[in-house]
């Protein structure tokens, strides 16, 4: 365990450290792009962080190389090295795309090549225990699509959710978490080799989103853009794929008799294989939503808009950071809940536990709905936003015009909606207007 979180610290400190220098390379090179209708930042933010993330990895394998008790994972395992190839090439269509703005089918190929390139290096999935019926073995076709299946939902997964500060690196980092503790459950637990690359990769990546966390919460210097979303969305679906099909049901000694009923009794054990995919269900649960509501309305499916779940916790009146904690409590009580469950399957705490924690997430999900004001003789005493809110003036219609002496166009300033800020301010924004100086010619 003192490798492990020797190598997580390390990782995390050079992605830390690099970070501030990709930032400035990044507003050198110009990967700041202009701010669209459906985001909520207001300053033009550069990406490219996915580059200190890259080299965070890069030297967490290269620490966990030299270190005595994780060395044996790449001498008896080619997975770290299958994990670097895909990486490197996911990163680098994913700068590409951060600087260019590349297809999506561009990206998409690039997914699936990468995918494509661990397949080749033995990083894929062998076989799958199934309840009732045992251990099924995959043809290496089936498990080429399987796994090249698993990589691309898990990598658009991870991009999709990247829609406010902080939101994919913590998502990614509380999933990681609960993966890694039931990675070294295996390892350690039951000594089976086959865990110990998943627990490295795990380590690894908690160190890489905890690393790049403190320049990417909100107000975010700088974003990950593609060239992070899907390096960790890659090394998540290579830490399910590296333990799936590789732990027999035999090696478990959970249950004595045949292979089928060894696999059913274990069925809480293999239930934290879908952990990597936990992340996909508040964005599957918001593309769903995100079709329904746009067909519904004659519109594209893939028309962007202002409907997303992130989007709807800043309209109902969550701040912005409390709309990415809502978002990490879910991740968490969905992650830790399912690893809570296989390890004590047959317990009635663990899902009274789950239960009443996903209510308390309701009520803190609709908190403003019910935020409750004080009486009159108590305003001064409570936090301001118990206070009852004096009506604000209302703001004149008309606009004012001024028309300087000499100049050929009137410039009209349209007085600005009461209640609008950072999180819910939409169109077009006064701060990218014409600075010229007085009197030269327009």
């Amino acid at each position: 365990m003192r490798d492990y979180l020797l190598t997580l610290c390390v990782t995390a400190a050079v992605t830390y450290l690099l970070t501030g220098p990709v930032r400035k390379f990044a507003i050198a090179t110009g990967a700041m792009p202009e701010i669209r209708a459906r985001d909520v930042h207001r300053e033009p933010t550069p990406r490219l962080g996915g580059i200190a993330m890259f080299f965070g990895l890069c030297t967490g394998l290269l620490v966990a190389d030299h270190l005595q008790n994780l060395s044996s994972v790449f001498e008896l395992s080619n997975e770290p090295r299958a994990l670097l190839s895909g990486a490197a090439l996911i990163w680098l269509i994913g700068v590409l795309d951060d600087k260019f703005e590349l297809d999506a089918l561009i990206k998409l190929g690039a997914q699936m090549i990468s995918a494509g390139v661990m397949v080749a290096q033995g990083l894929t999935i062998l076989w799958l225990p199934i309840p009732g019926v045992g251990v099924v073995s995959l043809t290496p076709g089936q498990g080429t699509l399987l796994t090249v299946a698993l990589v691309v939902v898990t990598i658009n997964a991870v991009n999709f959710v990247d829609g406010l500060d902080g939101l994919a690196a913590g998502m990614v980092c509380i999933a990681a978490a609960a993966f890694f503790l039931y990675a070294y459950r295996l390892w350690y637990g039951y000594t089976i080799e086959a865990a110990a690359p998943a627990t490295l990769f795990t380590a690894i990546l908690m160190g890489m989103c905890l690393g790049f966390l403190p320049h990417n919460m909100h107000p975010a210097r700088i974003f990950m853009g593609d060239s992070g979303s899907m390096l960790i969305g890659l090394i998540l679906a290579a830490s399910a794929i590296s333990i799936t099909g590789q732990v027999d049901p035999d090696a478990l000694k959970i249950f004595e008799g045949s292979t089928r009923q060894a696999t059913h009794a274990a069925l809480p054990v293999f239930i934290p294989l879908v952990l990597p995919l936990t992340i996909i269900a508040i964005p599957m649960a918001d593309l769903v939503l995100a079709i329904v509501r746009r067909t519904w309305k004659g519109q594209s499916p893939f028309a962007a808009d202002r409907g997303h779940l992130h989007h709807r916790l800043l309209e109902i009146g969550h701040s912005h950071s409390r709309a990415v904690l809502i978002m990490y409590f879910w991740s968490a009580l969905i992650a830790f809940g399912t690893l809570a469950y296989s390890v004590h399957s047959a317990s009635m705490w663990i899902v009274l536990g789950i239960t009443v924690l996903s209510a308390i997430g309701l009520v803190l999900l609709l908190l403003p709905r019910f935020t409750p004001r004080a009486p009159r003789w108590a305003q001064a005493v409570v936090p301001p936003r118990y206070r009852r809110r004096k009506p604000a003036p209302v703001p004149e219609v008309a606009a004012s015009v001024e028309v300087d002496e000499g100049a050929d166009v009137a410039e009209e300033r349209v007085p600005v909606p009461a209640g609008l800020h950072g999180a819910t301010a939409i169109g077009n924004r006064g701060r990218f207007s014409d600075r010229r100086k007085a009197g030269t010619p327009s």
